[in-house]
């Protein structure tokens, strides 16, 4: 008898290549994200989450803004092929598929930090408190 596992079998290799190669063009990983901010990032980290938490603890780079406010005016000043990563709180939030909706709306390249804060306390990293300009 197959377990819950096995029920349904594995996709054939080139169908499951092309669906896993797919994933990473929507999002990098909280160490990939850790190692590209170390050597000189070419991307914009968005922390998506309320002021407040931000302020509590974010990833040490990252430019706050809340998911609801990336709109045009506020991300015209990046170049129009500038990659935006967005993160939240973690896996049990889609605060950074919101923003990353939003960014894919105004036809910006985006990708999401996956795991978000959590994922990045995980690995060991250490976060930044405070707000800009405090």
């Amino acid at each position: 008898m197959p377990t819950s596992v096995t029920a349904i079998p594995a996709a054939p290799s080139a169908i499951a290549e092309e669906h896993f190669a797919a994933e990473f063009t929507f999002e990098a990983d909280c160490w990939d994200t850790h190692d590209a901010l170390a050597s000189g990032a070419d991307f914009v980290l968005l922390d998506v989450r309320p002021a407040e938490q931000f302020a509590r603890g974010h990833v040490p780079g990252a430019i706050h803004l809340p998911h609801g406010k990336i709109v045009a005016s506020k991300m015209a000043q990046w170049p129009a092929d500038t990659l935006f990563v967005t993160y939240c709180a973690g896996p049990h939030c889609n605060g950074a598929a919101r923003g990353a909706l939003r960014l894919a709306r105004l036809g910006r390249p985006v990708k999401i930090m996956a795991g978000g804060i959590t994922g990045w306390v995980d690995e060991g990293f250490a976060l930044e408190t405070g707000m800009p300009g405090n």
